[in-house]
């Protein structure tokens, strides 16, 4: 896929808009609760060092760095990395948070030195064609029984969005074996992944068994999107995703995928 600095920088304050909506508040409450199932427990050990590829404005990194680890964001948008920076000092965290301006193809060699506990890869699957060259750019880095976390829209949402919220079975039975897509924030064009192609690619890498959990598995199929702001309805709401994130069938038909292995 081809995109550029530009399409995000361009779209930053839409960004910021999604983060605070009701489905990006539940990204990333859902996204960090599945994650912090494998990190240690507070206090428990020494701070993490952990890497976001295309992290963009911190929005993983900062909790992150808040829970007393040492986050560096890797991201091509210098816009971007500015608004990460902007937050970390905001929250008290700038020390802790480091932003590099890099190709994540391409990390500087101190980025790829093998060392990192963690890896996160949040906003970079729908961009690219080819999975197993991004596995590998975000598994690289690891350190023996590292920890990977990747995240990426689910192709299997697709069709039932199509039909459930836009009313359009056509369009829905035509999308069943598309893999194209269009992001609303960014108007970008992007490429559908399922959970079940990107965990066979982890286990050739030496990922075995990666948990699969489903982000918004409910949220985006309610048409109603008003009520999803209303403090009450979006509390159960919230509580509803946060039992269903790692439940078969619903983590299958969720609007994005999160799988989180460690390196052999």
């Amino acid at each position: 896929m081809v995109t550029t600095a530009d399409t995000f920088d361009g779209a930053l304050e839409k960004w910021r808009d999604w983060q605070r909506s009701p489905w990006g508040r539940l990204r990333y409450t859902l996204a960090a609760h599945n994650l912090a199932r494998h990190l240690p427990a507070p206090g428990g050990q020494q701070p993490l060092r952990i890497l976001d590829l295309a992290g963009a404005d911190g929005g993983d990194a900062v909790p992150l760095a808040r829970a007393g680890h040492r986050v560096t964001i890797a991201d091509y948008s210098p816009g971007m990395l500015a608004a990460a920076r902007e937050r970390a000092a905001a929250a008290g965290v700038a020390e802790r948070v480091t932003t590099v301006e890099t190709d994540v193809f391409d990390l500087p060699a101190p980025l790829r030195d093998g060392g990192w506990d963690a890896v996160l890869c949040h906003n970079l699957l729908q961009y690219v064609t080819e999975v197993e060259p991004a596995l590998r750019a975000a598994t690289a880095p690891l350190r023996p029984g590292g920890l990977l976390s990747l995240m990426a829209i689910n192709r299997h949402s697709v069709p039932l969005a199509l039909a459930v919220r836009d009313l359009d079975p056509a369009a829905a039975l035509e999308a069943l074996d598309d893999r194209r897509g269009r992001t609303v924030t960014f108007d970008a064009p992007v490429v559908l992944h399922t959970a079940e192609e990107v965990r066979a690619v982890l286990r050739t890498l030496g990922h075995h068994e990666p948990a699969h959990y489903g982000i918004r598995t409910v949220a985006d199929h309610i048409t109603d999107d008003d009520r999803k702001r209303e403090p009450g309805f979006y509390a159960g709401l919230e509580a509803l995703e946060l039992a269903l994130t790692d439940r078969d069938p619903y983590v299958h038909t969720a609007r994005l995928f999160q799988l989180v292995s460690r390196s052999a």
